[in-house]
Formats: C-alpha cells, sequence, structure tokens
C-alpha cells in the first residue's frame, strides 16, 4: 500500500518540515508500514530530504502525473482553498483515494452564522488593538460577506467535494464544516467530515520523570497578533509575586518588550523565568516532561501543536476560550487543563493559578495525560486512524464516472 502526502505550496524540504503536519504524517504511515513520500511543487532544494518528492505545480493539477505513482491514497493539506480545487480535482480523476485536511478552527465563512464567523475575524485580526487592527477587521468583513460569498464559498465547495473524507483537527471545527458542508453539497458531504488531529512526533511522551511545578510556553513571540506576546507578563507577573514556588520557561525568541519585562522583575522572581529562545526538538521534549502546565496566551490557533506536544509529555494545558481556540476544548476534555471564562487576563490568571492547585491537590495524573494523548496524536496513531476511516475496502476506492 502506497499514501502520499501533499502540500500544494512551496515550502522547505529539509528536517523541519518533516517534524509535524503534512511531513510528519507521511513519517507515520512509514512507521506503520505503509509506503509513503511527501509531494511538495518547486524545484528541489539542496537541503530537501529524499523522502521528498519536487514537481511543477502543474503536474499536481494532472490526474496522468499521478496516475504514475500507482497511489492508494493521498492527504491534501490544501485548507479546502479555492486556487487548489484544481489539484484535488486532480487526484479524484486519477481514482485515487483523497483525503482533503483543512487546517483550522472550522469558523471560515459567515455561513458557520454570523456571530462565531464575527468573533474568529475580531480574534485574528487583533481583538481592535490599534487602528490597523480595526481596518483588518473591517476589510475582512467586507471581503467575505461580498467576494467570499459570492466566489470563495462556492469555490471552496467545489474543492471539497472531491474528497473521499474532510478531516479537521478537532471536534468543535468538524462540527463547523458540517453546518458549512450542508449548504455546500447537503447531507452526502456532512457524511465525509471527520476528526483527524495533526501528527506528534513519537519522543514527545512522558517517562515517569518527577514534574516540576513549572509553566512552560512556547511561541513565534514576534507574531503579537496571534500569540499576544503582550499578555505573558501582565498574566505570568502576578502568578510570580503570589507564588513563590512557581517557575516559568518561554521557549522561543524573546522580543524587546519581553526581555524589558525580564529585567524588570524583582531578583528573586527573575531567577524563576527562564527566557530560553530558541530550544531543539529533545529539549522541548526534556522541558515539557519535567513542566506542568502548558500555558498559550494565543488569540487563535489552527490547532496548537506546541500544545498537543506538551500533552503527550504529561503537561496540562490551559487558554482562553473562544471559537478561535476550539482545539483547546477538546486538549482539556481528559483532566488535562482547564479554560479561561471569559478570555480576559484576570480570567486567564485564575485559571492557571487553579490549573496548578490542581497539579498540587493531586488532580492531575501525568501518566494518565500522556497516555490517552500519545494513543491519539502521535504519527502512527493517526495514520492508522486514517486507514481505520477509509476502511480496507475503500482506501483503492476507484470513483465512477
Amino acid at each position: 500500500m502506497r499514501i502520499y502526502t501533499c502540500t500544494p505550496r512551496e515550502f522547505g524540504g529539509a528536517e523541519d518540515f518533516f517534524i509535524r503536519d503534512s511531513g510528519l504524517l507521511s513519517r507515520g504511515f512509514k512507521a506503520i508500514g505503509v509506503g509513503s513520500m511527501a509531494v511538495m511543487p518547486g524545484a528541489r532544494k539542496p537541503e530537501d530530504l529524499d523522502e521528498l518528492i519536487r514537481t511543477d505545480f502543474k503536474n499536481l493539477e494532472s490526474p496522468e502525473w499521478w496516475m504514475t505513482h500507482d497511489l492508494h491514497g493521498v492527504i491534501l493539506y490544501a485548507w479546502g482553498s479555492p486556487r487548489y480545487r484544481h489539484v484535488a480535482a486532480a487526484i479524484r480523476k486519477a481514482g485515487i483515494f483523497l483525503v482533503l485536511n483543512q487546517d483550522n478552527a472550522g469558523v471560515i465563512s459567515p455561513l458557520n452564522g454570523l456571530d462565531p464567523w464575527c468573533e474568529e475575524l475580531w480574534n485574528s485580526t487583533g481583538k481592535g488593538r490599534g487602528a490597523a487592527s480595526w481596518r483588518r477587521f473591517s476589510g475582512k468583513m467586507l471581503r467575505d460577506l461580498t467576494i467570499g460569498l459570492l466566489r470563495t464559498d462556492p469555490l471552496r465547495a467545489v474543492h471539497l467535494r472531491n474528497g473521499d473524507l474532510i478531516t479537521c483537527v478537532s471536534p468543535a471545527a468538524a462540527d463547523c464544516y458540517r453546518r458549512l458542508c450542508r449548504f455546500y453539497g447537503g447531507e452526502e458531504l456532512v457524511k465525509k467530515v471527520r476528526v483527524l488531529p495533526h501528527p506528534v512526533e513519537r519522543h514527545f511522551n512522558y517517562d515517569g520523570r518527577s514534574k516540576k511545578s513549572r509553566i512552560v510556553c512556547v511561541g513565534r513571540w514576534e507574531d503579537e497578533i496571534q500569540k499576544r506576546t503582550w499578555m505573558l507578563p501582565e498574566v505570568l507577573g502576578p502568578l510570580l509575586s503570589g507564588n513563590e514556588t512557581i517557575l516559568v520557561s518561554i521557549a522561543g525568541s524573546p522580543t524587546p518588550q519581553l526581555q524589558a519585562w525580564h529585567s524588570s522583575l524583582p531578583e528573586a522572581q527573575r531567577g524563576r523565568v527562564d527566557l530560553m529562545g530558541f530550544a531543539d526538538r529533545d529539549r522541548l521534549a526534556e522541558l515539557m516532561g519535567e513542566s506542568t502546565v502548558f500555558y498559550s496566551p494565543s488569540a487563535f490557533e489552527s490547532f496548537g501543536i506546541a500544545a498537543a506536544e506538551a500533552l503527550c509529555c504529561g503537561c496540562s494545558v490551559v487558554a482562553g476560550k473562544s471559537v478561535s481556540m476550539c482545539s483547546f476544548d477538546w486538549f482539556v476534555s481528559e483532566k488535562s487543563g482547564c479554560m479561561a471564562v471569559p478570555d480576559t487576563i484576570p480570567a486567564h490568571i485564575s485559571a492557571l493559578s487553579s490549573e496548578i492547585s490542581e497539579w498540587s491537590n493531586g488532580k492531575r495524573d501525568a501518566s494518565a495525560i500522556s497516555e490517552v494523548w500519545c494513543s491519539r496524536l502521535h504519527a502512527d496513531k493517526v495514520a492508522t486512524l486514517i486507514l481505520a476511516m477509509a476502511g480496507s475496502d475503500r482506501i483503492s476506492y476507484t470513483p465512477s464516472e
């Protein structure tokens, strides 16, 4: 059996491509004995690994090109985007079982409901912090209510109808897609929607080591709109002053504002905060294995791969509750964290304090958290789930004309 993964956008093809998403899923298939390669457009680069196939983009839109690879299935990471509908159509026409991966929180159209759609738009454009945020919000609202409804949604529907399965990264995102698919293709399209999380590397797991009362945060902190870096000092500062046992580790390049905050802390508190900068994968796994709580201040996440990695290492998670963070509702569902309600600074402080107390009172079990999430999120488990969803009689399905 041969199942490939494909992203129709050109990214780098070095090792860092294969530690997440489509690259890691391809390795997950190999781990269970399924032949797999990752496919991407563009000219081959010196750093590209041998497990990557590069080709001209026009080949991705060619059924004949796909037929030459003798495939049983393709997992297409194309976000349901109209611009890649011809890629989906080509794979379908080639008679290959097609899984369409949707890497988002699901609220992608006004057809999902005006209130959640407006909330998602508000969160993703900066939540009104400054004039630029308001311009982004107004511009995207106008676009989605006009061009979106008249062109984007109909063409997205064309894209999604080509799939044998439409997979979403969380239960809540899948519910959103089911509502949307009723508009796009009725109940027949709704039946294709499934939950398929992004994969996590196997070395993110809990080995029984002693846990410290440590909060770990991981992010691209220069992305202020998504990661809400400004919230870290406002949330962590009161926790540090109110509890002398808490440690904090912040992985990712610190912004000047984070560095200034760190420098301004009293010496005793500063010694309990580690601005780590870049941390490699092994160091992250070690850090998470020794920590109790993963904290995300993000305004929005399609999935939250760092949080998923932390869960596999036996951490619980805390984040603000919103339609834009719906994967985290799933992440906390196994006695594995809590959500800040509402999504405000005081609520974030309260949620983190509560989670730290849960650990102190013996109400969190690192081994149990790790076991349940490793069984769902490790790459080989995600690959196995795809085979189960497809069914052995369907993975080589050839559509009728």
